[in-house]
């Protein structure tokens, strides 16, 4: 595991604080292990067992396979990044999961690729899929045309992005605004673009 210094997430954020304001589209764009990570090193073991708690306090898909993906016996090492970033490592030295500031850790594409439902499920028409792939935020009416589906989510939640005839997840974004009124106003941004395929952080992968 690689940990930057943070409290330890809380199963859902205060009311008061809005995650997307800090975890954005240009989080990992720019995004290098010379510029960005700043250290990395292992966490104390209590650390490390409220880490593990919380992911899978937050995904309880991944209860049964949380042992492969961070083994309780294996040390954790944790990236401290610019922008109040921290980065999980597997023991293979391959990001699993980040954290912006205090909230929820957030796992990779590379690992949601591996445990596809551990999220829920936005799904992007095909005119979307270009501008997904650039970083851009996920925009209301590419969810709820004919070719979009949305899972029902409250506001602030993290969800995977797929698009219409595709099998992996392109991105994976917080909302800002429940499923039911992004489905109801139907403009603008729906969903705050953190983490896309071939963006710097899929490109980097892992600590050497």
């Amino acid at each position: 595991f690689i940990y930057l210094w943070c409290p330890l997430p809380r199963a859902a954020p205060p009311s008061c604080f809005t995650l997307a304001a800090f975890c954005n589209e240009t989080m990992f764009r720019k995004f290098t292990r010379e510029e960005n990570v700043k250290s990395h090193a292992k966490v104390k073991s209590s650390e490390q067992r409220g880490i593990r708690a919380a992911i899978v306090e937050q995904y309880p898909a991944l209860v049964e396979h949380i042992e492969d993906i961070l083994p309780k016996k294996e040390p954790m090492l944790v990236c401290k990044c610019t922008n109040y970033i921290q980065l999980v490592l597997a023991p293979s030295g391959e990001f699993v999961f980040f954290q912006c500031r205090s909230g929820p850790f957030i796992p990779t594409l590379r690992l949601l690729h591996r445990y596809p439902d551990i999220l829920p499920k936005y799904q992007v028409d095909r005119g979307a899929i270009k501008f997904v792939l650039s970083g851009a935020n996920i925009m209301s009416p590419g969810l709820t045309s004919a070719g979009g589906d949305m899972a029902e989510v409250p506001e602030n939640s993290v969800v995977s992005i797929f698009a219409e005839g595709k099998e992996h997840a392109l991105a994976i974004g917080i909302t800002v605004a429940s499923t039911a009124t992004i489905r109801r106003d139907n403009k603008g941004i729906a969903v705050e673009n953190t983490h896309y395929l071939k963006d710097d952080l899929w490109d980097l992968r892992a600590m050497e």
